[in-house]
């Protein structure tokens, strides 16, 4: 197994059938049952049968609805589904959902997400064109809790294909959300499962992983939906401000994937591009009126990088906070 020889990395076994399906959809879910409906119906809408796909929820025992019951009512014995013993957390349920998987090529499908029509035709199409690609992504869109859109990625490339330069944007910056994401099952074989360690930017070090060994394929056209609420795995963790932590830990980790000449600089500008994002965080919780929050982010962006760029920004935010707390004193407290 190529990268860190290390037991946080787990090993994913082959698959010792011959007769496999071309695709495995493995949805990954917790306590996200009301969303689980409109996910499910994405993909069995483009359902092309049981002998090419595999569609299995596998659920991380979720405590406050009932999953398996929309698996039952929508999949009518065609989603298979499989109920953690105990709550194990993202990356050891990612794992579950790869060892689970049988097909060639694997789609791990959150449980809130979603794809939109032709999403398995144009993929499988990307890894019929090249033999080499390690993987396939598309061009996402970000919607709220409601599925209202709210944002689509900026463009890569303007055609679809084979991306160039691929490794050094990719470490510079997350740019695929999971959803998006296709690999071959034996690139997971070879390179290992999600690292342990890393309960946030869990996705991300594993396709930064993967562009270090693989060439990766681009799709243009906006295939997949990723919904931002509060009670993502992100979202979960933005006030503790574990999320920079881990995005913090993540930049530490494939560090060596780069190439020697490039993996400093990369790197550096990496924790700068965080740091920045934490801080827009912190000046968006402190408006919130959660300090706490703030000072959770504040902390991790000096954590990341302490350059010109973001100290000058925490000034900003500094100030503007200061003026904000004037004005509402003025407006609630003075007569």
């Amino acid at each position: 197994m190529i990268g860190h020889p290390s037991s946080a990395i787990p090993f994913i076994s082959p698959v010792e059938s011959t007769a496999r399906p071309l695709w495995s959809v493995m949805i990954p879910t917790y306590n996200c049952a009301s969303y689980l409906r409109e996910t499910l119906s994405s993909v069995l809408s483009q359902d092309p049968g049981e002998g090419i796909m595999q569609i299995e929820v596998v659920d991380d025992c979720s405590t406050a609805d009932d999953p398996e019951a929309v698996v039952q009512e929508l999949g009518r014995g065609r989603v298979g589904f499989y109920r953690q013993p105990h709550n194990i957390g993202v990356p050891r349920n990612f794992e579950t959902c790869l060892q689970r998987s049988r097909g060639h090529l694997v789609h791990l499908l959150h449980g809130d997400d979603c794809v939109r029509p032709g999403f398995y035709t144009k993929m499988q199409q990307a890894f019929e064109r090249s033999e080499v690609i390690g993987a396939a992504f598309c061009r996402h869109i970000f919607m709220d809790e409601d599925g209202h859109l709210q944002d689509v990625s900026p463009l890569e490339q303007s055609q679809s294909g084979v991306l160039d330069n691929w490794l050094e944007r990719l470490a510079v910056e997350q740019r695929i959300m999971t959803p998006a994401m296709v690999v071959r099952r034996r690139v997971y074989e070879k390179l290992g499962g999600f690292d342990r360690r890393l309960l946030c930017a869990e996705d991300w070090e594993m396709w930064v992983r993967i562009a270090a060994h693989f060439p990766v394929w681009y799709e243009s056209e906006p295939l997949a939906a990723y919904r931002m609420h509060s009670n993502s795995n992100t979202g979960r963790h933005i006030r503790s401000a574990e999320d920079m932590r881990y995005t913090r830990v993540a930049i530490e980790l494939f560090q060596s994937y780069l190439p020697k000449q490039i993996a400093a600089r990369v790197t550096r500008k990496a924790r700068e591009t965080y740091a920045l994002s934490a801080l827009d965080m912190a000046y968006q919780t402190f408006l919130q009126r959660d300090l706490v929050a703030m000072g959770n982010q504040i902390r991790e962006a000096l954590q990341l990088s302490g350059s010109f760029l973001v100290m000058q920004k925490l000034l900003r935010i500094l100030l503007k906070g200061g003026l904000y707390s004037l004005q509402r004193f003025n407006q609630e407290v003075l007569p």
